[in-house]
């Protein structure tokens, strides 16, 4: 199929297909990375309270000098703060300088203490009963809610009691990780599915895999292209790359068109290189749902 340039969520907003992701993107940096994104083409930012740098990223918005009606701006809130997510998101809104999120997801189903521990004592299902309550109240502040790293055995659990379907679900989506189970709930559901570490994070072996390497000659592009646009050319969803250098930023916004047999031959990476970047088990609640993980 050819590649998108913006899916529409549940809630019939645009959603941009290429977004800058800055997860690990430094104070310092991240600032002219948003800038220097937006001033050239981006219009879809992706941060978190958990990334320790909204407030920068507020600064490159603003620096930008665009209008904050054309970017897509999405954070996501902290674990530490499942108890108390409105002032949580009162906070992010004022690091960020802005009046309103475009997308606002719960950032793992994993309550945890101020300590960085496993909060086994609150159930991250009564956190997405209050970011409903705050989205349903708050329509000038929360243009959408979403969920990130939810498995289906998880969002099947928040399906059955939700008053809002999640508008996205944020996962880690590359050849060697392609959740095709969470992939098909999700466009069962209407949920977009958002895919982070697109390259299989830092120095991933998929940038030198020989079919991705392959796809990328044949295109006359760098093997970070092919593995970005392999989203793009999939429905019901979007992609973050993340880049603080300038070359990178632009290089990573070209999408090419994809055949139907290279989607497919990428996708048969994982029967022989499966891995995950980002393992659940990080949060003191074991896999998550996830059968990879278990």
């Amino acid at each position: 199929m050819p590649a998108t340039t913006s899916v529409t969520l549940n809630t019939g907003a645009a959603m941009p297909t290429v977004g800058l992701g800055t997860w690990k993107s430094q104070p310092g940096q991240v600032e002219h990375a948003v800038e220097f994104a937006l001033k050239n083409g981006y219009k879809h930012i992706d941060t978190a309270a958990g990334y320790q740098n909204e407030t920068e990223v507020g600064q490159g918005l603003k620096a930008s000098g665009l209008p904050r009606e054309q970017i897509f701006l999405t954070t996501k809130l902290d674990n530490p703060d499942q108890r108390n997510p409105a002032p949580a998101l009162e906070a992010s809104l004022k690091k960020l300088d802005t009046p309103y999120l475009d997308l606002w997801l719960m950032h793992w189903p994993a309550p945890m203490t101020r300590d960085g521990k496993a909060d086994k004592g609150h159930d991250w299902l009564d956190t997405w009963k209050t970011m409903e309550d705050l989205y349903l109240a708050n329509p000038n502040k929360l243009k959408a809610i979403g969920v990130s790293n939810f498995s289906v055995e998880f969002l099947e659990r928040l399906l059955k009691v939700a008053r809002v379907v999640p508008a996205v679900n944020q996962i880690e989506l590359h050849p060697s990780c392609p959740q095709d189970d969470v992939v098909e709930y999700c466009q069962s559901k209407g949920i977009v599915l958002t895919a982070y570490s697109p390259l299989g994070s830092d120095n991933s072996p998929l940038l030198k895999n020989e079919t991705v390497t392959k796809i990328a000659q044949k295109y006359g592009v760098q093997p970070a292209n092919v593995l970005i646009s392999l989203h793009a050319n999939k429905p019901m969803r979007t992609v973050l790359p993340k880049s603080v250098t300038n070359e990178r930023i632009l290089n990573n916004a070209k999408i090419v068109d994809l055949t139907a047999e290279e989607i497919n031959e990428l996708h048969d990476i994982d029967k022989t290189h499966h891995f995950r970047a980002c393992h659940p088990s990080w949060t003191g609640f074991g896999s998550l749902g996830f059968p990879d993980c278990k």
